[in-house]
């Protein structure tokens, strides 16, 4: 057979899906379906802590049933969602547990220290780091595998925590290749943030949390004096929105950045293809991104990307064969690259062939690309299949 038996029965654990759809939800989704692409014939149960829905938007088997613990009241959600895991474990006895965040290991520990059921776990970024909670360390430690975003976030749980580094695998992110495509500079959006067609735009997309300023759209604002020194005409283009919108509002208008920098707020997700489009580079010199998927949007678009070199953004640009990596805390270098790419001059010719650009980034991480390391981990970690 191609796969291990198929499993008679799956417990997936997400936090949400329908909703909010930051970086795990979204990884959730395309697990998801990748997984019933594999095991159409398997039964599933999905428990979503934050969802009070269950759209129709995302496509899948008619034989899944979500599980929704969003409408309990917040305090009272995480033990509410803990009793339903374990509740339905016990009853149902599902062949394996997986969990899309690893908050939710320390009950499928709980679950397998009653019955025996295996449990794999998926590890995005600051979810798996500096984790302290003896019982966190613990769950982690018993799961029957891990499976890492990104050999950053691999590299970073196998020296904090006490795993075998067999435990710990490989399964990058992917993205909607039909979703994400090459098309020319929007004239609606050109004429929204008042562009002129030939002015270049560098573009961030990132929530603007306060708690996520390591993102590097900071570096970028200090980097611009020095960019438009060569390129009088470059405009700042950040999407998102969050509770550090104030500040950074502060610091463009104290450095008089206002004419070069749009902080464009929320933009909704049928939106986000044309503003990759409307960018001549796509720029987020982070130093804590656990993957990061927009990288791979912006690459599918035919756009030259800049990341940090400390990060998974290592793993998303396959370590500058796809794009620029500088170091996120030297302004200078990010300046100074930014106007390389923006000028032509950089050494990696393919970010200046998007359709080869495109190519590369589906070949590497593209959904199919997704499903088949998902099916090969499946086989090297057989699942046991109902008795």
């Amino acid at each position: 057979m191609l796969y291990p038996p198929n499993p008679a029965h799956i417990h997936l654990w997400i936090p949400n899906i329908f909703g909010f759809k930051g970086g795990i939800q979204v990884y959730s989704a395309f697990f998801l379906e990748a997984l019933q692409k594999l095991f159409p014939n398997t039964n599933y149960d999905v428990f979503l802590k934050h969802d009070t829905y269950a759209s129709t938007e995302l496509s899948f088997l008619a034989h899944t049933r979500f599980h929704l613990a969003g409408s309990f009241p917040p305090a009272l959600r995480t033990p509410a969602f803990a009793l339903q895991l374990l509740g339905y474990g016990l009853w149902q006895k599902p062949n394996l547990v997986i969990t899309t965040h690893l908050n939710f290991t320390i009950a499928a520990y709980w679950l397998k220290r009653l019955t025996g059921i295996p449990y794999w776990a998926i590890a995005h970024g600051v979810d798996a780091w500096n984790i302290e909670r003896p019982m966190l360390k613990t769950a982690l430690q018993q799961a029957d595998c891990i499976l890492a975003v990104s050999s950053y976030t691999r590299d970073r749980l196998l020296k904090e925590q006490n795993l075998s580094p067999n435990q710990v695998r490989l399964l990058p992110n992917t993205f909607n290749s039909e979703r994400f495509q090459i098309q020319g500079k929007p004239a609606h959006l050109l004429k929204r943030y008042n562009l002129k067609p030939e002015q270049p735009v560098i573009l961030t997309v990132n929530r603007l949390c306060l708690s996520e300023s390591y993102k590097g759209y900071d570096k970028i604002l200090e980097a611009l004096p020095q960019i438009r020194a060569e390129i009088p005409d470059i405009h700042y283009l950040i999407v998102g929105k969050g509770d550090d919108r104030p500040r950074l509002e502060a610091y463009i208008a104290q450095s008089k950045l206002q004419d070069c920098v749009t902080l464009a707020g929320f933009v909704p997700d049928e939106e986000l293809c044309e503003h990759y489009n409307l960018c001549d580079v796509f720029a987020m010199p982070s130093k804590l991104e656990g993957f990061g998927i927009v990288y791979l949007e912006a690459l599918a678009c035919g756009k030259p990307c800049l990341g940090g070199n400390q990060d998974g953004a290592i793993d998303a640009l396959c370590h500058g064969d796809m794009g620029a990596l500088v170091n996120p805390d030297d302004v200078y270098e990010i300046a100074q690259t930014l106007i390389q790419i923006l000028q032509g001059t950089y050494p990696n010719s393919l970010m200046y062939q998007p359709e080869a650009l495109r190519q590369k980034v589906i070949d590497t991480y593209g959904f199919h690309r997704f499903q088949q390391r998902l099916a090969e981990l499946m086989q090297s970690s057989p699942v046991p299949s109902q008795s």
